[in-house]
Parts: C-alpha cells; sequence; structure tokens
C-alpha cells in the first residue's frame, strides 16, 4: 500500500513540475509576442504555443487576429485550446477585422464547431467574399440550425455562391448523421437530391448520401437511380452501392443487371466485383463475349477480382481475336487470375498452340511466372520462327532459375538474330537478378567468359556489370588487361559506369599499369567519377582527391578533382585545393576553388591568406550572352548566369548540374556546352566549358 501511495506522490509531484514549465514557457512565448521581436521569431512562439497554450494566453492571442502577418498563426494557436473563451473572442474579432484575417476567423469558427456563432455567419452568406468561407464554417459547425441557414440562403444564392452553399449544407448532413441523428440528415439529402438547379455534382454526392445514410432501406433509391435519366446519378448510386454493406444489396444489383442498358450494366458489374460477389461471373462473362467494346473492356476489369480458371477459353478468345485494346485487357485479366489450374490449363495448351494463340500463351507464361511451361518454351526457343524464340526468351527469363543458366550462356554463340540476341541477354539478365546468391552467378558467368568467342565476351560484360559484386568486378578488371582490343573497350566502358565505389581502386590500378594513353585517361576519369558521385566517408572521398590529383598525367583531369573539392566542401578538401594551387597550370582555379568553399562555411580568414597568396583580385565582371546546349538544341541562360554572376572571374552555380540550374536539359543524351561571352575590366572574352565544368572565366587578352 505504501509503495502504491509513493507512486502516486511522486506521479503528482512531475505532474506539478511538468505544469510550472509549461506555464513558464507559455509566459516567455507570450512576452516574444508583446515584444518587438520579428516576424519569424512571433510565428515560432505562436507555433509552441499551439502546443501548450491556456486560456491565459487567449488575450495576446486574439490580439493578433487582425495583423494580415500573424494572422495565420495567431487562429493556428487559438484553435487547440479547449476554453469557450477562445469561441468569444473570435466572434468578437469577426466583427472587427477586415480582408483576408477575417476570413481566417470564419474558418477557425467553423473548426471549432462553436453554435453560438451560427447567426453571424449565416449573416455573411449574402456577402460575396466571404459566403464561401461562412458556407465551409456553418457545415463543418454541423448542427440543425446551422443546416437550416444554409437552406434559407440556397434560394437566393448566385451560381458563384451556390455551391459553396450547397457544399456546407452536404457537411452538415454528413456531421448530423456522424452525431446519431439520421431523420435530419436523411431530410438534408433528400432536399438537396431533388433541387433540379443544383450543380449535378451535389445532387450526386446528395443521392449517395441519401442510399448510404438509410442502410438496406436505401436499395430502393439505388434501383431508382440506376434506371433514371441522368447518368451521373445512376454512377453515384451504384458508387454507393460498392460502399454499403448487406446481401440486399447484391441481390438488387444482380435482379437489375439483366434489365439495364448496356451502358449501366458495366456500372453494375463494376459494382458487384468490388464486393468480390462470385454470383456476377456468368453475367461477366457473357459481356466479356459480346459486342459491346466499352462493356467489355469493362467486363474485363471485373474478372480481375471475381474470375477464376473456367474464364481461360472465353478470355484466350478474346486475347488473340479482339482488338488491340480488347486484346490488353483479356491479357491482363488473364495475368491476374489467382486460380492454380489456371496455369494448368494455359502450359496444357501451349505444347499444341499455333500461330498467334501460341505466342499469346507463350507471353503468359512469362507474365504468371509459370515454370511448369519451362519444357514447352525451351521448345518454342528452338522455333524457325525468329518471332516466336524471341518471345519465348523473353518469357524464359521470367521462369527458370539459376540451374539453367548453362543453358543460356551456351545459346549466346550461336544466337546470330540482334533481335534473338538482345532478348537472350535480357533473359540471361533477368535470371541472374533474381537469384539470391549473386556471386555464384557471376562465378558462371565469369567462367564462360573465359572461353567465349570475342563478340560473346563482351555481351557477358554487360551481364556480369548488371550483377556487380566483387566476382563480376574481379572478372571485369581482368577484361580490362585483356589484348582483345574491343573486349579491352567493352571493360573499361563498364568500369566507367560501375554503380558502386568498388570499383575505384580497380580503376586506380588499371590506370597505372595500362600503357595505352587513351585507356589511361579513361581510368582515371571514372576514378574521380566515383569521387564525385557515390556517397562515401568524407575522409575516402579526400584520400580519394588526393590520389586522383597525383595520379593525373593531364591538367584538365586534374580540373575535374577541383570540381569534387568544391562539391563537397571541408576543411580537408580546402587543404588539397590550396595543395593543387602551388601546381602552375591549376595556380589560378584552385584559389578560386577555396574561395568557392568559404562561401559555403570554410574560414574566411584563410580565404584571404589564399587568395592574397595566389595574386587573386576582384573585378568587374559583365555577362554579354550565355547559352548553353548542342548543336542546334540551344537555350538562352544569359540572366540565369547574371544572377550568379559576382565580382571574382569564377562564378558558383547553385547545383553542381547544369541541366537543374538552367531549368532543363536541351538536349537529352548529348554531351553539351556552355558557352559565356563576357567583358572583364572592359575588355571581352568567350570561353567554351563541358557540360558541369567549373565555370572559371580567363582574362580576356
Amino acid at each position: 500500500m505504501w509503495k502504491s501511495h509513493q507512486v502516486l506522490f511522486l506521479a503528482a509531484a512531475l505532474l506539478a513540475t511538468t505544469a510550472a514549465e509549461s506555464f513558464a514557457q507559455e509566459a516567455e512565448l507570450l512576452g516574444v509576442l508583446r515584444s518587438e521581436a520579428t516576424l519569424q521569431e512571433k510565428s515560432a512562439a505562436c507555433r509552441q504555443l499551439a502546443r501548450i497554450a491556456t486560456k491565459e494566453a487567449v488575450p495576446t492571442l486574439a490580439a493578433l487576429l487582425g495583423d494580415e502577418k500573424l494572422s495565420h498563426m495567431a487562429r493556428y494557436a487559438l484553435e487547440g485550446i479547449p476554453d469557450p473563451s477562445v469561441d468569444d473572442a473570435l466572434r468578437e474579432a469577426l466583427g472587427k477585422v477586415q480582408g483576408r484575417p477575417r476570413l481566417g476567423v470564419i474558418g477557425s469558427l467553423g473548426v471549432r464547431r462553436d453554435a453560438k456563432a451560427v447567426d453571424a455567419l449565416a449573416g455573411l452568406l449574402k456577402e460575396p467574399e466571404a459566403a464561401a468561407a461562412a458556407a465551409r464554417a456553418l457545415g463543418n459547425i454541423g448542427t440543425p440550425a446551422a443546416a437550416k441557414a444554409l437552406e434559407d440562403a440556397l434560394p437566393g444564392a448566385s451560381d458563384g455562391r451556390q455551391l459553396a452553399v450547397c457544399e456546407g449544407v452536404l457537411r452538415c448532413a454528413e456531421a448530423l448523421a456522424a452525431d446519431g441523428q439520421k431523420a435530419p440528415s436523411q431530410a438534408i439529402y433528400d432536399r438537396l437530391r431533388g433541387l433540379a438547379d443544383a450543380p449535378h455534382q451535389v445532387r450526386a454526392a446528395a443521392l449517395r448520401g441519401a442510399i448510404l445514410s438509410r442502410g438496406k432501406d436505401g436499395v430502393p433509391l439505388l434501383v431508382e437511380a440506376i434506371h433514371g435519366s441522368d447518368y451521373s446519378l445512376a454512377a453515384a448510386a451504384v458508387r454507393s452501392a460498392m460502399e454499403l454493406p448487406g446481401p440486399e444489396v447484391a441481390d438488387a444489383l444482380l435482379a437489375e443487371l439483366p434489365k439495364a442498358p448496356a451502358e449501366r450494366q458495366g456500372l453494375l458489374i463494376l459494382a458487384l466485383a468490388d464486393r468480390h460477389e462470385p454470383r456476377v461471373l456468368p453475367a461477366v462473362l457473357q459481356a466479356v463475349q459480346g459486342s459491346d467494346g466499352q462493356l467489355r473492356i469493362l467486363a474485363f476489369r471485373a474478372l480481375k477480382r471475381v474470375g477464376d480458371a473456367s474464364c481461360v477459353p472465353a478470355l484466350l478468345e478474346a486475347a488473340v481475336a479482339g482488338s488491340d485494346e480488347v486484346s490488353r485487357a483479356a491479357m491482363e485479366s488473364l495475368e491476374s487470375l489467382q486460380d492454380k489450374s489456371v496455369d494448368d490449363q494455359l502450359t496444357a495448351r501451349l505444347s499444341e498452340a499455333r500461330g498467334k494463340m501460341r505466342m499469346v500463351l507463350i507471353e503468359l507464361a512469362g507474365r504468371r511466372r509459370t515454370a511448369a511451361a519451362a519444357p514447352a518454351l525451351w521448345l518454342a526457343a528452338d522455333d524457325a520462327d525468329a518471332a516466336v524464340r524471341i518471345a519465348a526468351l523473353a518469357s524464359l527469363g521470367m521462369v527458370i532459375g539459376t540451374a539453367d543458366l548453362p543453358k543460356l550462356i551456351a545459346r549466346m554463340a550461336a544466337t546470330k538474330d540482334d533481335g534473338e540476341a538482345g532478348a537472350l541477354d535480357k533473359a540471361l539478365r533477368d535470371v541472374c537478378l533474381r537469384s539470391e546468391d549473386r556471386e555464384a552467378v557471376a562465378a558462371q558467368l565469369a567462367a564462360a567468359l573465359a572461353t567465349a568467342d570475342g563478340p560473346v565476351k563482351v555481351r557477358i560484360l554487360e551481364t556480369l556489370h548488371a550483377v556487380s559484386g566483387a566476382t563480376a568486378l574481379k572478372a571485369i578488371a581482368a577484361a580490362a588487361g585483356s589484348g582483345d582490343e574491343k573486349l579491352r573497350d567493352a571493360a573499361f566502358r563498364v568500369l566507367g559506369e560501375w554503380k558502386s565505389v568498388d570499383a575505384a581502386p580497380v580503376l586506380l590500378e588499371v590506370h597505372n599499369t595500362v600503357s595505352d594513353e587513351r585507356l589511361k585517361v579513361r581510368a582515371i576519369r571514372a576514378y574521380i567519377r566515383i569521387a564525385r558521385q557515390f556517397d562515401m566517408p568524407a575522409d575516402r572521398r579526400a584520400a580519394m582527391c588526393r590520389t586522383a590529383l597525383a595520379a593525373a598525367d593531364r591538367d584538365e583531369d586534374k580540373r575535374l578533382v577541383l570540381e569534387v573539392l568544391l562539391r563537397y566542401p571541408g576543411e580537408e578538401m580546402q587543404a588539397i585545393a590550396l595543395e593543387a594551387a602551388k601546381v602552375p597550370a591549376l595556380k589560378e582555379e584552385a584559389s578560386l576553388v577555396v574561395m568557392g568553399m568559404t562561401s559555403k562555411g570554410i574560414d574566411r580568414a584563410e580565404l584571404g591568406k589564399a587568395l592574397a597568396q595566389a595574386g587573386h583580385t576582384p573585378v568587374k565582371l559583365e555577362i554579354i550572352k550565355a547559352e548553353y546546349g548542342a548543336g542546334e538544341k540551344t537555350k538562352d541562360v544569359t540572366s540565369i548566369l547574371r544572377k550568379y554572376a559576382k565580382s571574382y572571374r569564377i562564378i558558383f552555380l547553385p547545383s553542381a548540374s547544369y541541366n537543374e540550374t538552367f531549368g532543363g536539359d536541351p538536349a537529352q543524351g548529348i554531351a553539351k556546352r556552355l558557352t559565356i561571352k563576357y567583358r572583364i575590366d572592359g575588355k571581352e572574352g568567350e570561353v567554351s566549358l563541358n557540360e558541369n565544368a567549373i565555370i572559371v572565366l580567363p582574362i580576356p587578352k
């Protein structure tokens, strides 16, 4: 017993302490609102008060309701205070504030569902500027009095205000239904759906509400609308049938299905399928085999919910003989059928099928990933018809496992047709990428690489690239040292596109060992690309940049390292840039990179020392014209570049990507250049830069 009392005592003490802290914090925040603090500081105070404010905060917050800049935040804080003084303050402000703050106060009265505000809000329904906000607020309040005020305003509402008033009435009906007042809610829905001049969406919403609020007693309304002259109301009724529980609804829909015209039958079929009603299946199959194209499409969609193995013959016939649209819909339905015996039927038919039926079954085997169809697919892969072979290989890639990889690899040398070779390579990749043991798969491919012919080796390299991993990387690195020029080029291309940092040491080793200058350049550039694009610890990136500066033979490659330094500023990167500034060819650009780093937070005192050491001084810079793109596909970026040009010959853009900075890619898939005509201290110059290069403007001669 003593322990229980002790726990209660401690809890009470904790609550008292917490309350005291909250009161102190509230007082401090209110002090901010009464002070000369900035708009940002006052907004932040309101945001915190929304969590902890009590009735003590109401006078201070209410005083801000007429403030154009702070009214919104003040209301945000007030709306959550559980005290009637808030409602009093909002009603009082309603008669005083104007403009946007007044509309906000109206909205807050609705949020708080202040029944005492109904009369005042009703008076605003005739004001063009406030009618919509008042109607929404009354709808949120949702009392019978609010509903009456809105309904009374309907006859005189202009076109512009009628929709807002109707929306408010509908909200009232929903609120009344939620409060258990079904009779007044139904009466509102009935009056609204009977308004001949009401917008069609209002009548549709009212019909839905009238049906749902009545439950199973709403079925007669549902049936009436289905046979009515207004299609939008029929559609609204059917949508409500999807929400309405009870067997009576399904019974009614099934009873009306054969009586309805084709356009309504489609709605009923979808509603029954959405309810997973199996009794609709015969009607769906009849529609599938009918002549009405739109009804057939809707029936195919319904089969995704209620179809079973009995649907296969009809769906196959539609897939083979129907129009393109019908065929696609039938294939989607066949793909989605969950009955296991569907696969048995399709596999049994595949062995005997010919023509388009065979192509359809081959595609379905892949889309449904039917492993039992593999023997028939292997036979089809040897068909005399190239189209059949290509389709079979595509499906084999979806159904076979890694045990069959040797069979796919063995076909590579014998495949001469380009289309078939592409399908085979894709199948190979699909199987490999589904494997749970990527390293084992890569080992199989690496073994095949050693014995394959030249062109096949290149194709295997592409698959190894897709598989990735240590084993794949090792095999590709070995190919990079091959005496076969085509294989070596392919290996370098793959290494240059590798999707992980694991390739960095391999690229560096290749750069240091090959004698071909072209390959050395490709290797070091790919190494720098990894440092620029991939996530890695800061110390590793810095080490890669330092290594690349030392290893690169050409100044233009060293400049690529400077771009990496600028993209990832830091103390270590600054130190590397200062070292690069000691290289005569890089001195100026490296010092400007240091300046760029400083603009991103590096110590400015160090910047001054670095620029002084480099002899860099500010200039008077003017951008005359700038164009970005390739060939005829260029865009004028003069105004954008002027925005970022300051008093230095280096221009820092907000993104490392030119495409992002300049609002899009003017020549997708093509290497682009940025051409700038400029004037420095009165002298004109021009420079053309590779895409995403650091923008450093040479001094005009």
